[in-house]
């Protein structure tokens, strides 16, 4: 794209040294043996110079390097990824070697780079971006002799897509052979969701430089340069006076001057304020009027197709002939309104916008409506023509609401739901006809579930209230309400809304749909009514299934996952699991990707298996998670669930620093997508515990504060049970008494039937805090457990029991105890719980050989301080 030449070619820029000389360290280190790469960010006002320094950069670099450069637009803000299909359209121009540079997510950034049509089903948006930034990667690496530049100006004007994809590659240009340079103004003229990624841009710079207006000094040697030596210094300090130091506005001055010199005299500074107000806002548009009423209308049609449009479709636009359009683009030319070229390329961004700011309303909005018509026409997208029609005035027009829906859709198939949300709610403001109400709300609510639960709730309740919707449409927007609610951690009014839903539906698979999900989401609860009554009656419409159809399937995982939680039998829980799945995997449509029953249901499938020592089963299913993200390029909220689920089978089988390392990787993906979601609490849930099992109590502790870790918890069930985690965590603190009020609350578990003494180990904690305090209470608290190990009868709730049970006796009888807590462990996948019970064996009995086989256990699984204390004990 062509961009606004510096005004004084040739000649060193005044007062731009440091700025320039920034940029020349920057190549420079981008060019050594071993490449660093970096981000420079320009920022300043209007007409500041931000366009010249940029040149001069660009010139400087391509003496050494592979530059891409491009100028964002205001036309082109509300277009997705239109500054990233700028910046790489040479390299995307290389057939050649295009497939290696799109990777091995070409069907995911085909769409959004207009490679490939876009498919039917929306694409994940941190997917996209996270193939965006390996795409970058690949094509910085393939420059490797001419390190690669990207150049973009104006960048307050790009689309949010592009930005947030420049904002995620900011942190990890120090690794590649890349140099970022970024002009924009200040922050506050970008679109509000543009914001954040300009600020993070500017956090991740290693220079970050705000360019200042020139002194008086620099204006009267430019002065002297331009009009010759004889201009005196009061026309400089006027020309200053006049302009503030405004680069654009002074050199605009002293191109009017050397055309038409003012005389000597004292009328002179009048004269030059006279001429600085036709240089700038309403006076620059007024210029127009005295080239003719065609080039007003060429200037206006230009302004509203925006930058690198074929000037021939301003034309038509204008309702010029070829002719015609000659003459007004030469008059044009030689305002100094466009630059030379077949296509819409303004003199300067204040150009374009007060020329913009003068088409009439009226005829804005005409030409608006008609520039959609003509991109339609010219076998544009609907998404490139939807640019146009969020600007046109509501007309309860049919046909416009279609052309929105329709882009909608494309701007969801290529990853950019913010978009496709600004088309769906500008066609409700047509509005739509009164059947159609309900499908744009209800397509607007699904275009806002990745990025606003709460606009989803609103959008989803207002499309059931109305009418418009059959049944297959309404089961699926209460599904997708009852998704937002419980994103939102809204569980009870999840739970309710498919209750009513259920109850107001024929049988039918779609009623046994909305049941699972009712019962799945009073499972997922953390207060529930009736506990006990809800898993009778799961029970009772779950036993006698088969597991035929995706529905059965669904009620078999979750009665699966509720007896898991209830502490049935491990084999009885394992056979509902084996019922709930096609051959130890899920079911088609019930796929970790399939969208219409959700991934929730092999979620449970795989954490019930974790719990009930069923590693390999859980483990196999977590992974075909995560390969099945990344394959589809879903890194968003479901990959980070999906490393916190593989951390917990990690954790379970007491690998733990490869849990650790899990769980913060699951946090960091979290957190590129909010903060107070389900998965956060699950993640640093489980990340405390593990790091409790180190023996890192200070890094615990530190965690759950960071993260505000502890009461008040959310409505919606941890995973695993957070109340006797943070119950744990003050014991180890030394918080005895906390400790002991957390526990006790967390006996709500065994108040909802939940007895499984490994998903909430609570009694095994509170009988070792009340154990001096109040032995016969804690000797009680251990039988129970006891009883509960052995109803659900796995090698780890039994092993932990009798070890908690050995903690408490007797010396002449623990040894015994311990021996049978190691015996019955040796066949735990929770091999630091083995570690453990190991080391209390050999302290108990003075054993050498069972404390060096726990020291061992413990330093392979990264149990620290048990470690240690195995170590102290044979020293």
């Amino acid at each position: 794209m062509t961009t606004t030449p510096p005004p004084w070619p040739g000649d060193p820029l005044p007062e731009r040294e440091l700025e320039l000389a920034a940029a020349d360290r920057a190549v420079d280190a981008l060019c050594r043996t071993r490449p660093e790469g970096g981000l420079l960010v320009y920022s300043g006002a209007a007409g500041i110079g931000k366009t010249s320094v940029l040149a001069r950069v660009r010139a400087r670099a391509a003496e050494r390097c592979t530059v891409r450069t491009t100028r964002a637009d205001p036309g082109t803000t509300a277009v997705p990824f239109h500054t990233a299909r700028a910046l790489f359209a040479p390299d995307l121009a290389d057939t050649d070697g295009l497939a290696a540079l799109l990777g091995p997510h070409r069907a995911l950034v085909g769409p959004a780079l207009g490679l490939t049509t876009p498919g039917n089903e929306p694409a994940d948006p941190q997917g996209v971006q996270d193939a965006l930034v390996a795409l970058t990667a690949r094509a910085a690496r393939r420059h490797r002799s001419r390190p690669l530049v990207l150049v973009l100006d104006d960048a307050h004007w790009a689309d949010g897509e592009s930005l947030g994809w420049l904002a995620a590659l900011g942190p990890r240009l120090a690794r590649l052979p890349l140099l970022l340079v970024v002009a924009h103004r200040p922050t506050e003229h970008a679109a509000e969701e543009s914001r954040p990624h300009l600020d993070a841009l500017g956090t991740a710079a290693r220079l970050r430089v705000t360019l200042r207006a020139l002194s008086p000094e620099a204006a009267a040697g430019l002065t002297r340069r331009a009009l010759g030596t004889g201009a005196d210094d009061a026309l400089g300090r006027a020309l200053w006076d006049a302009t503030g130091g405004s680069p654009y506005e002074l050199a605009e001055l002293l191109a009017r001057l050397r055309e038409h010199p003012l005389e000597p005299g004292a009328g002179q500074a009048t004269a030059v304020r006279e001429l600085a107000a036709s240089v700038r806002g309403h006076r620059l548009a007024d210029r127009l009027g005295d080239l003719g009423p065609d080039a007003a209308r060429l200037a206006w049609a230009a302004a509203v197709l925006g930058a690198g449009i074929p000037l021939r479709l301003a034309a038509s636009l204008a309702g010029l002939s070829p002719g015609r359009q000659a003459t007004a683009t030469g008059e044009l030319r030689v305002a100094r309104v466009l630059h030379p070229g077949d296509t819409v390329d303004f003199t300067h961004p204040l150009v374009a916008g007060a020329v913009y700011d003068a088409v009439p309303r009226s005829l804005r909005t005409t030409f608006h409506g008609r520039a959609a018509w003509l991109l339609t026409a010219e076998g544009h997208s609907p998404a490139a023509a939807a640019r146009h029609l969020l600007e046109v005035h509501p007309d309860q027009d049919p046909a416009l609401v279609e052309q929105l829906r329709r882009a909608a859709r494309e701007h969801l198939a290529v990853g950019a739901p913010d978009a496709a949300r600004r088309c769906l709610e500008r066609a409700l403001r047509e509005p739509p006809e009164h059947h159609l109400r309900a499908h744009v709300h209800h397509e607007l609510g699904c275009a806002a579930l990745l990025t606003s639960p709460a606009d989803t709730v609103r959008h989803l309740r207002t499309a059931l209230e109305l009418p418009g919707l059959d049944d297959t449409l309404r089961a699926d927007a209460t599904f997708r309400l009852a998704q937002a609610l419980a994103h939102n951690q809204q569980m009870r009014e999840a739970s309710l809304s498919v209750a009513f839903a259920a109850a107001t539906t024929e049988p039918g698979p779609g009623r046994l749909r909305l049941q699972a999900a009712h019962f799945m989401y009073d499972a997922f609860r953390a207060a529930e009514d009736d506990g006990p009554g809800r898993s009778r009656r799961l029970a009772q419409l779950a036993d006698p299934l088969a597991g035929e159809t995706n529905a059965e399937r669904a009620l078999l995982t979750l009665r699966a996952f509720d007896g898991m939680l209830r502490g049935e039998n491990h084999t009885v829980v394992a056979e509902f699991c084996e019922r709930a799945l096609a051959d130890g995997r899920p079911a088609p449509g019930l796929g970790w990707t399939d969208t219409a029953w959700g991934f929730e249901y092999p979620c449970l499938a795989g954490i019930t298996y974790a719990w009930i020592d069923e590693l390999d089963r859980a483990e196999a299913l977590f992974g075909e998670a995560v390969r099945a993200y990344e394959i589809s390029g879903w890194s968003g909220g479901h990959l980070a669930f999906a490393h916190m689920l593989t951390g917990a089978v990690l954790r379970r089988r007491g690998r733990l620093a490869e849990a650790e390392t899990r769980l913060r990787e699951s946090l960091r993906l979290a957190d590129r997508i909010g903060t107070g979601l389900p998965v956060h609490w699950d993640a640093v849930c489980l990340l405390v515990d593990t790091l409790l099992a180190r023996g890192r109590t200070a890094d615990a502790q530190r965690l759950a504060e960071a993260r505000g870790f502890g009461p008040p918890y959310p409505d919606a069930m941890i995973l695993p049970d957070a109340p006797s985690v943070h119950g744990r965590l003050l014991l180890a603190l030394g918080r005895t008494d906390e400790a002991v009020a957390a526990l006790e609350a967390a006996s709500a578990m065994a108040e909802r039937g939940r007895h499984n003494p490994v998903w909430a180990p609570w009694r095994r904690d509170l009988a070792g805090a009340l154990a001096a305090r109040d032995p016969e209470r804690a000797r009680a608290l251990s039988r129970r457990l006891r009883v509960d190990a052995e109803r659900f009868g796995t090698p780890t709730a039994l092993g932990m029991a009798l070890g908690c049970e050995a903690a408490l006796a007797p010396a002449g009888a623990a040894p015994a105890l311990h021996a049978r807590a190691v015996a019955h462990l040796e066949e735990s996948p929770a091999q630091d719980e083995l570690a453990r019970a190991r080391v209390a064996l050999g302290l108990a009995t003075g054993d050498r050989d069972q404390l060096h086989r726990g020291l061992l256990l413990a330093r392979t699984r990264g149990a620290d301080a048990l470690a240690e204390q195995a170590r102290s004990a044979l020293a």
